[in-house]
């Protein structure tokens, strides 16, 4: 069950790293617009699973409850302001800053786990928590402001990853009622800005239209096999495999964009990438040292 849980998170952060190339596709289109489709489309085309696998009288039964429906709705709030960023941030040029987010946010999962969850840390895992906190600072102080779209990246979805962690219903019941929530908000403001004459779907092209009603499968699929890794799979090993998706989407930013990376950014990002691989080091060398004592009896 575990080692399923680890290859659904691969697939997963495989998929989100390739991410920039489909959002810039639609660049030409405001991304709180492109939010509602994603979220609008997604709904529908997890709805159509649900009702035709016939699991639609499960899901109701498990779901309309106050405390089922309180949990759902603040992944659904939480998702929302991620998707929100991070598709800003793609085509407004900052690949870059993005991938920040979330070379930070396996550290911010580590910390949720300990916060919320109880998981302890050994002593030599809190080192990589402090070399990202340094880079952090260390970006604050050259810039003078926070990088605000990798700490609002890294928050959001740790937070998510968090609720889901905790969250009673199976991923595609979740994930269904996640964007059932918001779905009549999505659709609500994508009629408010066709009547502004401001609406992309339709209007910009079949190319443009496929993309935003494809965004619904390109969206639900990595976020169903994150849901079912976030369950078997304990935070601070999600927290490890995260840093697949930021280390492709800064190559892409890099190499295939041309976004700058200065060498004060570069100072920022390797206190950032130290501490991922002192974490991911400290695991092995812990792990091999258990096994070896387990053969040793």
């Amino acid at each position: 069950m575990k080692n399923r849980g680890i290859w659904y998170g691969l697939a997963a952060y495989f998929i989100w790293g390739l991410f920039p190339a489909y959002w810039k596709l639609l660049k030409s289109v405001p991304a709180l617009q492109i939010i509602g489709h994603r979220m609008a489309w997604s709904f529908i085309f997890l709805m159509g699973f649900v009702l035709l696998s016939g699991q639609w009288s499960g899901l109701r039964r498990a779901a309309f409850k106050p405390r089922v429906l309180a949990i759902y709705l603040l992944a659904a709030l939480l998702v929302s302001v991620n998707w929100l960023v991070y598709v800003w941030s793609v085509n407004a040029g900052f690949i870059v800053e993005t991938s920040l987010g979330y070379f930070i946010n396996p550290l911010i999962s580590v910390l949720m786990g300990v916060i919320f969850l109880r998981e302890r840390l050994r002593p030599w895992q809190w080192v990589p928590v402090g070399l990202a906190t340094a880079g952090v600072l260390y970006l604050t102080v050259t810039y003078g402001t926070l990088p605000w779209i990798a700490l609002a990246l890294a928050f959001s979805f740790g937070l998510y990853g968090l609720v889901k962690k905790l969250a009673p219903l199976n991923s595609l019941h979740g994930l269904t009622l996640e964007t059932g929530l918001m779905f009549l908000l999505a659709v609500g403001y994508l009629l408010f800005a066709e009547l502004r004459g401001e609406g992309a779907f339709g209007h910009g092209g079949w190319t443009i239209s496929l993309l935003l009603a494809g965004a619904g499968i390109v969206t639900t699929v990595p976020l169903l096999l994150f849901a079912a890794a976030a369950r078997r799979t304990p935070l601070s090993v999600m927290g490890v495999l995260q840093y697949i998706a930021p280390t492709l989407q800064f190559l892409m930013g890099v190499l295939i964009y041309q976004e700058p990376f200065t060498h004060i950014q570069l100072i920022g990002f390797g206190f950032v990438w130290l501490a991922l691989i002192l974490f991911w080091a400290e695991g092995i060398y812990v792990r091999r040292t258990r096994q070896a004592l387990a053969a040793a009896g």
